[in-house]
């Protein structure tokens, strides 16, 4: 199974062009994904999306993927016109259930913050149910940053426990449930390097019973230092130069899974790079120790 996660800027490249075709074509070239998780994509904000359906457009340049979208930030412009900015999944694979979990925005005066998200899906893969998140988590001031793993922690506990209730139920109404997830990915733009209070929180052992999270990237290389998925090109934005805020974290259920994890130094078709992971649906070979 192939993952392909990438902050797109609104489709915003380098060259100051809003591309989605080119979104696409450099998404598909880096890896023929199952699962595509994009972040900041726009609907309304025209300022950024040059007035285009962002989440319509991603899902014709896509056909045969389900596509969903869901708004972290959802308002009305001065002329009561709806607006959303958010997270969107593209899969290949048949969709079992979606979930949007809005994340904690403490109100910290005069910061300059807006409401983040996590999309949810729970894909029908090869190994079987398989939950994939996506986010994009607070930029201005690590206290939000924080508080937002924490509550990534709770909804990955969350998860594990509720797969494991004694509660079916097979009708066609609300009550009904899925089959129990096989496992998590999770990823997206963190706003965190890998030396971070927040990127370590990710990784410990919360005590909640739930697996661990590890870093497809730790698990693939070690310790060799992340390739870097911003300020590569954009160094308007990115004074400090190239540096690592991109992640797929995975959970000890599929860790051993972990074929290849690959970031895109390529393209400047946004001010993030792409990142790839490849699941093997083959028996698990790897192991990996836990830290």
């Amino acid at each position: 199974m192939k993952l392909v996660t990438w902050n797109i800027q609104c489709g915003l490249g380098c060259d100051g062009k809003v591309d989605l075709a080119r979104i696409v074509r450099t998404a598909r070239a880096l890896a023929d994904a199952d699962i595509y998780c994009f972040q900041e994509v726009s609907r309304g904000f025209r300022s950024l999306d040059r007035g285009e359906d962002q989440p319509a457009r991603l899902a014709e340049l896509l056909p045969g993927f389900s596509a969903i979208f869901r708004p972290a930030v959802d308002d009305v412009d001065e002329a009561r016109v709806p607006r959303e900015f958010g997270n969107m999944i593209l899969s290949r694979l048949p969709v079992l259930r979606i979930a949007n979990h809005l994340l904690p925005w403490p109100p910290v005066d005069g910061l300059r913050s807006m409401r983040r998200a996590a999309l949810e899906v729970l894909a029908d893969t090869r190994l079987g149910p398989l939950r994939v998140i996506t986010t994009h988590l607070e930029y201005h001031h690590a206290a939000h940053r924080e508080a937002q793993v924490r509550r990534l922690r709770e909804i990955h506990a969350e998860g594990h426990a509720l797969a494991r209730l004694d509660f079916h139920d097979r009708s066609d109404g609300p009550y009904r449930t899925t089959p129990p997830a096989v496992g998590t990915i999770l990823c997206g733009d963190f706003n965190m390097g890998p030396g971070d209070t927040a990127y370590q929180a990710m990784l410990a052992d919360d005590g909640s019973g739930a697996p661990r999270l590890y870093d497809a990237w730790r698990v693939c290389n070690g310790s060799e230092p992340h390739a870097p998925t911003t300020g590569v090109f954009d160094v308007a934005q990115w004074p400090e130069g190239p540096h690592c805020r991109d992640y797929v974290f995975v959970s000890g259920e599929v860790v051993r899974r972990v074929e290849s994890i690959a970031v895109d130094q390529e393209t400047d078709a946004s001010d993030h790079q792409p990142v790839s992971l490849n699941l093997s649906c083959k028996a698990p070979r790897r192991s990996v120790a836990d830290g």
